[in-house]
């Protein structure tokens, strides 16, 4: 599969639900060198008002056998990322897929044996890599303001009391608030610091009438390092987002990267001051004493059309994907590693590869 200089990609997107309405549309209508072809729909009606340059088919199989397409973008009910997924890398597209990869370790392992046997590129849509908070964090770490960093408290908390009706909030394979804001929490963590060694996760229903998990405290091990890992649907004061502390000072952030809901209030990615997020960090340089007066610390513009850009330049052979094969398999083992933790009660270890042993380098411009 060959492209002139100036061709765009067509792009196929399975399912426009929150996720593909929401998400993945404006960003791959905003990406140069990117064109939304087609989606798979049930609703014609919303796709055709929100994007009428596409056509709408009913089925994936029609889309994959497409020849103008050469991404896949799968953001469908977590159950089905597998069998998309093969199928169309089978037809010879490329593939990224929403958070998380599969509903298990083994499911993402056959993705990425497919992926390798196509010749094709096959990532997972990692956007909060892209996160403003993230950013600031990441740099901070890199600089070595912090200095060796000690404990890593990263929290995405809300307050929703109501269980909505909604795949992700009934019983079934890959449901759950783990399956879904863990991913995030865990590629941040992994991408920071390298594999953990071992994990112990709490992993709970606590809102009346929950169906699945809608809460979870995992605290990732390493020598000294723990990295704890916090989400709760029934958090009214939810403000934290980090708290770092390391040998060199403490760094804290309140509040959610805003891109998210700029994109739920129609705001085209890209406009002007897109991802400026109003509240900066502080970072508590560390004294003789403690900590000495916190600084404030602007975080870098959030960029989640850079995910978009890194899986383009991936499938021209001009670098890295958003997310490697190996970064995507190793959250999906942390994920797998959770469950069983929280199954149990017990520590589960966990099988870093050469590869994961020590921080990833950056990937797809999240630098």
């Amino acid at each position: 599969m060959t492209h002139a200089v100036g061709d765009a990609l067509g792009v196929a997107l399975v399912g426009y639900g929150y996720a593909g309405r929401v998400f993945h549309a404006p960003l791959i209508a905003r990406t140069p060198g990117l064109r939304l072809r087609t989606v798979v729909s049930s609703r014609a009606d919303r796709v055709f008002a929100d994007c009428p340059g596409a056509s709408v088919v009913p089925d994936p199989a029609t889309a994959f056998a497409d020849p103008r397409i050469d991404l896949v973008v799968i953001a469908t009910p977590n159950v089905v990322h597998a069998p998309l997924a093969i199928a169309a890398l089978a037809a010879g597209r490329h593939v990224l897929v929403d958070k998380p990869m599969a509903t298990s370790l083994d499911e993402a392992r056959r993705m990425a044996a497919a992926a390798r046997a196509a010749g094709r590129v096959l990532s997972v849509f990692h956007n909060r890599r892209w996160d403003a908070d993230f950013l600031a964090l990441r740099r901070l770490v890199e600089d070595g303001r912090l200095g060796e960093v000690i404990e890593l408290h990263s929290h995405f908390d809300r307050f929703r009391p109501l269980v909505p009706d909604r795949w992700r909030d009934r019983a079934g394979p890959g449901a759950g608030l783990w399956f879904d804001l863990g991913p995030h929490l865990v590629d941040q963590a992994l991408l920071l610091f390298g594999m953990p060694h071992d994990l112990w996760a709490d992993i709970a229903a606590q809102r009346d009438g929950a169906q699945v998990d809608d809460s979870f405290h995992v605290v990732l091990r390493w020598p000294r390092l723990r990295a704890v890992l916090h989400a709760g649907a029934l958090v009214a004061d939810n403000g934290l987002r980090f708290a770092v502390h390391g040998t060199g000072g403490s760094f804290t952030k309140h509040g959610l990267d805003v891109q998210e809901a700029a994109l739920r209030d129609g705001i085209a990615p890209g406009s002007p001051g897109w991802g400026h997020d109003p509240r900066p960090g502080l970072f508590a340089p560390a004294g003789p004493d403690g900590a000495g007066p916190p600084r404030a610390i602007d975080s870098p513009p959030g960029d989640y059309l850079a995910c978009y850009a890194a899986m383009r330049d991936a499938i021209l052979g001009r670098g890295a994907p958003p997310a490697t094969l190996e970064q995507a398999l190793a959250v999906m083992e942390v994920l797998e590693a959770g469950r069983e933790s929280a199954a149990t009660g017990r520590v589960v270890p966990l099988a870093a590869t050469a590869a994961l042993s020590a921080p990833p380098a950056p990937a797809g411009g999240c630098a």
